[in-house]
């Protein structure tokens, strides 16, 4: 009768809080990240060194794969002009616990990218998107377009349980520099606080530039797929953003 008390109290703290206490000790963060993407579909881009490798750029301006085309791009520090659009999937990992704020950290901050523009046609506008927080700020903080002048996770927090899922639509701006970032979140599980860090899809830090005056090289995107060369008056006239900002 005794072991099978002690197996009817076991079974219920396991059930309660067993898997917290493993996933605790094994190491196993809070939540997890089931999904990072940065937008560049239709989306006006800056490479911070010109292509000049013939190979790289047979592949820039040919039919290649859009993941060989990317590749080449991600070599040349491939950023998003002005805003970068990024898209998080988080998973709760424990029974319960709550996202009590999330803040970009500037990693590194230079001279904005002026390797080469890359000009979609015509330029995307960008989608409305939940939260938005400026790097070119003192201290970067997220906050909505409803309420720009309070940070947005001292209103609202997340609350998950475990395997539930939210989904976070940011949008990253930066003007006055290059800056490559990530995002810091602090999390509240179980009275205990503890930082995570999220980075790019393929775990390098986050980019985004803002407008140079003048670019080694000007290209828009090829009718048969890939991108081809174009003016610079060609590109003052195709690009919003670069018009907009005064830059021709």
């Amino acid at each position: 009768m005794l072991v099978t008390a002690i197996g009817v109290v076991f079974t219920a703290w396991f059930n309660a809080s067993g898997p917290d206490t493993v996933d605790r000790i094994s190491g196993e963060p809070p939540i997890k990240v089931g999904h990072v993407a940065v937008e560049y579909a239709a989306q006006d881009t800056t490479l911070r060194r010109p292509v000049t490798d013939p190979a790289d750029r047979a592949v820039l301006l040919g039919s290649a794969s859009g993941s060989r085309r990317e590749t080449v791009m991600a070599r040349h520090d491939w950023a998003p002009l002005e805003t970068a659009e990024v898209t998080v999937v988080l998973i709760g990992n424990r029974s319960n616990l709550r996202i009590v704020d999330i803040q970009p950290r500037v990693l590194d901050r230079k001279p904005v990218s002026d390797g080469a523009l890359l000009l979609h046609t015509p330029a995307g506008e960008a989608d409305t998107v939940e939260v938005t927080a400026d790097l070119d700020e003192p201290a970067p903080r997220f906050t909505s377009t409803e309420d720009p002048d309070t940070t947005y996770f001292r209103k609202k927090q997340i609350d998950l349980k475990r395997d539930e899922r939210v989904t976070l639509s940011m949008a990253i701006t930066g003007t006055a520099a290059y800056y490559a970032f990530d995002l810091q979140v602090t999390v509240l599980a179980e009275d205990r606080t503890e930082q995570m860090t999220i980075r790019g899809p393929d775990m390098t830090p986050f980019r985004v530039t803002g407008i140079s005056g003048k670019y080694h090289a000007y290209y828009t995107t090829a009718p048969l797929g890939g991108w081809q060369p174009i003016s610079r008056s060609q590109a003052c006239a195709i690009g919003r953003k670069v018009g907009k900002a005064g830059k021709c």
